[in-house]
């Protein structure tokens, strides 16, 4: 068989092909220069800075923190106001689950920000003051049959761990216990909260499940799996609430002003930048009015959407329960499949059908203190309310929490349970929005959804590194600037 020749190629084609690529490449630097925010001007560090942080969570507390650290802060030059709707972590800052992790995201600010608090807890005694500790960290698959069910159990008594002193319970309220009606629902399927990706669950290493677990129910746990990745899987925890009100208190001791009932209405602004802003007393009914702001952060969580629409930052309901309940230090995620007639008491008693299909997943974190704080899956079924003491509570969304894991925990079956509770996570398509807007001197860091009290004092030293220094140095987060999405 003749070798088939190949055609040399015409100049015209070459022309065409070198024509074509210089073309392509064009595009791709005009479309990188177009997604590059210009560099912010740089800082003078001898003016006079009037700062207004916009929200009294995790994300205005640690910002006001680190700003008071920073080591161009002068008290003299620069006055910092938190403005906050209703009280300091009256929101998802107050009612998260706490965890702390390096399988976390996005990994531009986990190393960072769990870095960061594990030295605030050494340097403000964080064991004690907001129940900082390390903690196991598994995921179990259970088998629930109705024989089960129907067999009496014997309570388990869980030994709890030794651990450092513990903190004080909280009393961090913030919206009533609606009952839920009684119309029937379908079965809809359980919707996993957004924190385990596919980073994090193939770091998940069969085992054995731990000894010490012992406030699980070992014959319906079908498989147990750890963290197990050397390097990537420490986990740690705090108490949101207590934490997040530890540094807006610690911020306050170094000057920061701290106003709470003032519900942002408007923030002016000129060509120059941020002018004023004008906020609701809800104590006094009155409209006041801060003038000479030279920066304002918002960082209003799931309120930030409203603030300053073009972040399309908003908000997904998740309900949550506390027990009274001392036992081991692990945090699980649960895969629980239910009998085919299993339905929860409280929606029996009603007349209703059980809510959930037969798996459901939800998490239990076991806390110092004498607590054990547990979530079920977020929904859209109530729009986000103005204010965080406004957020409505569905009390049978916590009972189905507390139905499902009583199947496979007696010790938490039996245990009291202190607070129902529910909260609005701040979410965004792309992740969290941190630094400056198209507004000079309107910065914005807000959508961290359910990894906030993780990522907080990451973003709080960025932000103060953006805001007195004109750039961040700490970590690169250039993927998270507002500016790449317009805002």
């Amino acid at each position: 068989m003749p070798a088939v020749r190949k055609r040399a190629k015409t100049k015209t084609q070459t022309k065409k092909e070198r024509r074509e690529k210089s073309q392509q490449l064009a595009a791709s630097r005009i479309l990188k220069e177009a997604l590059t925010p210009p560099p912010l001007p740089t800082m003078d560090p001898q003016a006079k800075r009037n700062i207004v942080i916009v929200g009294g969570g995790i994300i205005g507390s640690t910002t006001a923190y680190f700003l008071t650290r920073h080591p161009k802060y002068n008290p003299a030059l620069h006055q910092v106001t938190i403005l906050e709707a209703t009280s300091i972590a009256a929101g998802a800052s107050g009612k998260a689950g706490g965890l702390l992790a390096l399988w976390a995201y996005p990994q531009c600010l986990v190393p960072l920000s769990y870095r960061l608090h594990k030295e605030l807890a050494t340097e403000h005694g964080g064991e004690k003051r907001w129940g900082y500790r390390r903690v196991n960290c598994g995921s179990f698959e259970a088998r629930v049959t109705k024989q089960m069910l129907d067999k009496p159990k014997p309570l388990l008594r869980p030994t709890p761990k030794q651990e450092p002193e513990a903190i004080a319970s909280s009393t961090n309220g913030g919206g009533g216990v609606n009952s839920s009606s009684g119309e029937q629902e379908q079965e809809k399927g359980w919707e996993k909260l957004p924190k385990q990706d596919e980073a994090a669950e193939s770091m998940l290493e069969e085992s054995v499940l731990p000894r010490d677990l012992d406030w699980v129910d070992r014959g319906a746990v079908e498989s147990y799996a750890e963290m197990g990745m050397p390097g990537a899987t420490e986990t740690a925890q705090v108490h949101p609430y207590h934490f997040t009100r530890s540094m807006a208190a610690l911020a306050q001791d170094k000057g920061v002003e701290v106003r709470i009932n003032a519900q942002l209405k408007s923030i002016s602004s000129s060509g120059d930048g941020v002018e004023s802003v004008e906020y609701l007393d809800r104590g006094s009914g009155e409209t006041r009015t801060i003038d000479g702001v030279t920066d304002v952060l918002v960082s209003a969580g799931p309120w930030t959407g409203r603030l300053l629409p073009r972040s399309k930052v908003t908000g997904l309901r998740a309900h949550s329960v506390v027990y009274d309940a001392d036992v081991s230090p692990y945090a699980v995620f649960t895969s629980i499949k239910l009998p085919a007639d299993f339905v929860p008491e409280h929606r029996a008693s009603k007349g209703q059908r059980r809510k959930h299909k037969r798996v459901v997943d939800p998490e239990i974190y076991a806390r110092p203190g004498g607590e054990v704080y547990a979530c079920g899956e977020p929904d859209e079924d109530v729009p986000l309310p103005d204010t965080a003491d406004k957020v409505q509570v569905d009390e049978a969304n916590c009972d189905d929490i507390t139905s499902y894991i009583a199947t496979v925990s007696p010790a938490l079956a039996a245990a009291p349970v202190k607070a129902k509770q529910a909260c609005y996570l701040p979410q965004h398509d792309s992740g969290p929005l941190i630094g400056a807007t198209s507004v000079p001197g309107l910065w914005l860091a807000a959508g961290h959804t359910c990894w906030g009290i993780q990522n907080g004092p990451a973003t709080g030293k960025l932000m103060s590194e953006y805001i007195l220094d004109g750039k961040p140095s700490s970590a690169d987060i250039s993927s998270l600037d507002p500016r790449r999405f317009r805002v």
